[in-house]
Formats: C-alpha cells, sequence, structure tokens
C-alpha cells in the first residue's frame, strides 16, 4: 500500500498548469489545407467509384468543399466554368487548394492526404494513373530535365515522387494562386483544341496538356506521386485499370 494521503482534486495535467501560449506560438504547425473538389460529369458515376470517394480521407479541423459537379460540359469548358464561379466568388477564392476528381478514376483512401505531403515544393502533384487497356500509358507526362519542352509519357519509379510537365487530371491537386496568375487568359485555363502547324503538321492538346504547356511556360512545378495509385475504370468491360 501507498502512504495514505488525501486526494486534492488536480487534474489540469501538467501542460496545462504552465504558461504554454509561448511555447504554442513557437511550435505552431497549423497549415491552412482549405480544398475545393470538383468533377466535371456526364451525370452517370458508376458505384465503384463513387465508393473509393466516400472512403477518402479528408485532413481533420480543415475545410474541404465538395465535390462540385459541373455537369452535360465538354471537360475544358466544365474546369473553366467551375474555377471561373470560384475566383469570383470571395468565399471560395479564398481557399487554398483545388483537387479535380474525374468520374472514372478511383483514389485511395489516404491519397489526399499524400498529395499535401508535397505540394510545398509544386503548383500540382497528381496521383499516377494509365489510359485504359492493355497498351495502356502513364499519365505523367515529360521530363522537365529534357529539353525542349515535352509531354512524352515517363513511368515513375514506384513509390516515388516524380517531377514532370503534366499530369492527368483525374485526381490531382492544384495550387488556388497559380490559377489567378494573369499571365493565363482568364477563363480560358483548359482548352481542347487540335492544330496544324507550319512544317510541324498536326497537333492535338488535350484540356490538361493544353493548361500544363502554358503553366511550364510561366515557370510553375508539377509532379506524379506514385504512392498514390490511382485505378482508371471502364464502365463497359468493368476492368479497373
Amino acid at each position: 500500500m501507498g502512504t495514505p494521503q488525501i486526494l486534492v482534486p488536480d487534474n489540469a495535467g501538467v501542460h496545462n498548469a504552465s504558461d504554454y501560449s509561448s511555447r504554442l506560438e513557437k511550435e505552431k504547425t497549423y497549415r491552412d489545407l482549405s480544398t475545393i473538389i470538383v468533377c466535371p460529369t456526364r451525370g452517370m458515376i458508376p458505384a465503384r467509384i463513387v465508393q473509393s470517394w466516400q472512403g477518402l480521407i479528408r485532413p481533420m479541423n480543415q475545410k474541404v468543399l465538395g465535390p462540385l459537379f459541373m455537369e452535360g460540359m465538354e471537360v475544358g469548358e466544365a474546369y473553366n466554368q467551375v474555377i471561373k464561379m470560384i475566383l469570383e466568388n470571395p468565399d471560395l477564392a479564398n481557399f487554398k487548394f483545388i483537387l479535380t476528381l474525374e468520374e472514372d478514376n478511383a483514389p485511395p483512401a489516404d491519397g489526399l492526404m499524400k498529395l499535401y505531403e508535397s505540394i510545398d515544393e509544386y503548383d500540382a502533384v497528381g496521383g499516377l494513373y494509365w489510359t485504359k487497356g492493355e497498351a495502356g500509358q502513364p499519365m505523367c507526362y515529360g521530363d522537365p530535365k529534357v529539353m525542349p519542352l515535352n509531354f512524352i509519357p515517363q513511368i515513375p519509379q514506384p513509390d516515388t515522387i516524380t517531377p514532370c510537365n503534366g499530369l492527368g487530371m483525374g485526381f490531382t491537386l492544384f495550387r488556388m494562386e497559380m490559377l489567378k496568375d494573369s499571365r493565363f487568359d482568364y477563363g480560358n485555363w483548359f482548352k481542347t483544341k487540335q492544330e496544324v502547324v507550319p512544317g510541324g503538321g498536326a497537333q492535338v492538346f488535350t484540356q490538361d496538356l493544353w493548361f500544363f504547356q502554358h503553366a511550364r511556360e510561366y515557370g510553375y512545378k508539377f509532379a506524379c506521386d506514385a504512392r498514390v495509385k490511382v485505378g482508371h475504370y471502364d464502365a463497359t468491360s468493368q476492368i479497373m485499370w
């Protein structure tokens, strides 16, 4: 048995009993991870995809809004319209990030939390997924160390963060500040375009690579996080590529 004693309630805890205000300021670690999730859709999203979204872990005590759905529009125009709406809303424009989701992409539960880990070093970071089919290519485009600027698919080393010139937008985290850059054509950040270049033949730009080409020319940096393995669902064959 211990020494007999009279117990006087004092359950505040050691840290609460000290002057902790200065320590809190010194060790302040709060990061504003406020994020708006956006998704272009034709209106029918497979249950398997919705299930993966429901399991997505969101950061505690942070504002994460969405998904905001853009229905019935061409993909590039859908992104343009929703970003314009966000930037013209004073409350939404103060969010730090936009996360793009697409209706056939299934991210892992910890995918968003992993993207936050490396976003401080880049202006957009995306998970790794592949084009559909047996001959699928990684949607991680171009090595920034190789000139001229190119968007040749590159296969990242497993479980690494690989710098690149462009990404697919199935699960990609963007810095909001980048989209406010006045060098972009406001309201036309994304565009699907086919053009014939004299002496260079036909060029086709999907909405994502149109954006990333201009952004790279403005000095922005991107990376593919191969730790974030994103499925690419073919609803017809019911195969997750």
